[in-house]
């Protein structure tokens, strides 16, 4: 069962690989295929598929069946569990260096 909250250890974990990054950047056009997905990839369709799995376990996409194909979009609580933090982080790290 995939956990819909985002948990920011998993986020930040998923965020920290390259390649989760750039179908990050791809979905955040549209909705896409696997195969749409791994297009830009040297890498094999299971390699493209752990990614996947660790970015939606992580609650940064989301994945459907459309037929025999299966979809993937952006999940925005995902993101903005890590953009709230990273918000956070930068007011109290600002903060802390003022006088």
């Amino acid at each position: 069962m995939v956990n819909s909250k985002p948990n920011l250890d998993r986020v930040f974990g998923a965020l920290a690989d390259p390649t989760r990054r750039a179908i990050l950047t791809r979905l955040n056009r549209g909705e896409a295929t696997v195969g749409e997905l791994a297009e830009p990839f040297d890498m094999s369709m299971p390699a493209i598929t752990k990614h996947l799995n660790v970015l939606q376990q992580a609650g940064l996409i989301h994945r459907r069946r459309d037929g025999r194909m299966k979809r993937c979009s952006l999940n925005p609580e995902g993101v903005e569990a890590a953009r709230a933090w990273l918000a956070d982080y930068l007011v109290e790290s600002d903060a802390a260096r003022r006088p």
